[in-house]
C-alpha cells in the first residue's frame, strides 16, 4: 500500500508531467484507458493506484515508473520496512521500487504461491532483466515458458505482453531491472 505523503508526491509529479506535455486530464485519462475520476484522485493525492494504473500512467507520460515515486539523493538506502509497495489489483504481485537512474529502474518483487501476473507490453526499446532470489518463476513470452530456479536470470524485450507465474506453494522473490536504454 502507498502511504499518504507518497501518494501526494505521485499525484504532484503526474500532474506536473501531464501539464508539461500539454495533456488535458480527460484526454490523458482516455488515452491510457483509466477513468477521469481515477486520474483526478491520483493527482490530488487521494487515490491509492494499483501497479497496473501506475504502469499505464508512466507509459502514457513516457517516463520510468520510479520517476513518479522517488527523489534522487547522493546516497540512497532502501530499507525493507520503509519501502514503497505497489500491488496488483488482487495483491498477488507486489513490487518495491528500489533505485532509478535515467535509463533503468531496479525493483524487488514478490509473487504469491500459484499466482500469475500478466504485464502489459512496455514501450518499444524497453528490456527487462529478472533474477529469481527465492523459490522459482515461470516467465511467459510469446507463447513460450521459461522456467527459472533460484538465482537463475532472464533478459527479454519488454515491448510484448508477458506474464510471471509462481508454480509453487511458497512466495517467489525476484529482483528485476527495467532498462530504457533502447528508447
Amino acid at each position: 500500500m502507498i502511504e499518504g505523503n507518497v501518494t501526494r508526491q505521485i499525484g504532484e509529479r503526474v500532474r506536473t508531467l501531464r501539464h508539461g506535455k500539454g495533456y488535458s486530464l480527460e484526454g490523458f485519462a482516455e488515452s491510457i484507458d483509466i477513468s477521469k475520476l481515477t486520474l483526478l484522485k491520483i493527482e490530488k493525492g487521494e487515490g491509492n493506484p494499483t501497479l497496473s494504473v501506475i504502469w499505464k500512467i508512466a507509459n502514457g507520460l513516457s517516463v520510468p515508473v520510479s520517476s513518479l515515486l522517488m527523489v534522487e539523493e547522493d546516497v540512497e538506502v532502501v530499507r525493507k520496512q520503509q519501502s514503497i509497495e505497489l500491488a496488483s489489483q488482487d495483491k498477488s504481485f507486489v513490487v518495491e521500487p528500489l533505485f532509478q537512474k535515467k535509463h533503468y529502474e531496479l525493483y524487488r518483487g514478490y509473487l504469491q504461491p500459484g499466482a500469475v501476473y500478466q504485464s502489459e507490453a512496455h514501450a518499444q526499446g524497453v528490456s527487462e532483466f529478472i533474477t529469481v532470489m527465492e523459490n522459482q518463476l515461470v516467465v511467459h513470452l510469446e507463447g513460450e515458458k521459461y522456467h527459472l530456479a533460484q538465482h537463475d536470470a532472464i533478459r527479454f524485450r519488454g515491448n510484448q505482453p508477458h506474464a510471471y507465474e509462481n508454480p509453487s506453494t511458497e512466495i517467489t522473490a525476484i529482483h528485476f531491472v527495467i532498462s530504457y536504454e533502447g528508447l
